[in-house]
């Protein structure tokens, strides 16, 4: 599967479970929506991955990555109720970089 850079950095960074490298994927001034909250900027979107990877140790294996929309879906597994699960994580992008992540 061809994914963007990011998105491939992203990946690497969840399964590493590496709050730094995951949040130097995003803008400063980025916003992850995910459970029904929202994340805003590096510094909130850092500690909010941090926490999660703590709690769940959620791994990503990405199924299929759709360039026109700017979505993948990718399956989950970690330490969560009802694990593996299958997501969609659609995304803006700003430069290189991610800009807005929802997750679904």
């Amino acid at each position: 599967m061809n994914l963007p850079k990011v998105i491939a950095d992203l990946v690497k960074a969840q399964d590493d479970f590496d709050s730094t490298a995951y949040a130097n994927c995003f803008t400063e001034t980025a916003v992850v929506f995910d459970e029904r909250k929202t994340y805003t900027g590096k510094a909130e979107i850092k500690n909010w991955i941090a926490k999660a990877n703590k709690e769940y140790q959620v791994t990503m294996k990405p199924l299929e990555y759709l360039e026109t929309e700017q979505r993948l879906k990718a399956e989950i597994t970690g330490t969560f109720p009802g694990s593996p699960l299958v997501l969609t994580y659609h995304y803006e992008f700003k430069g290189e970089l991610i800009q807005s992540l929802e997750i679904v």
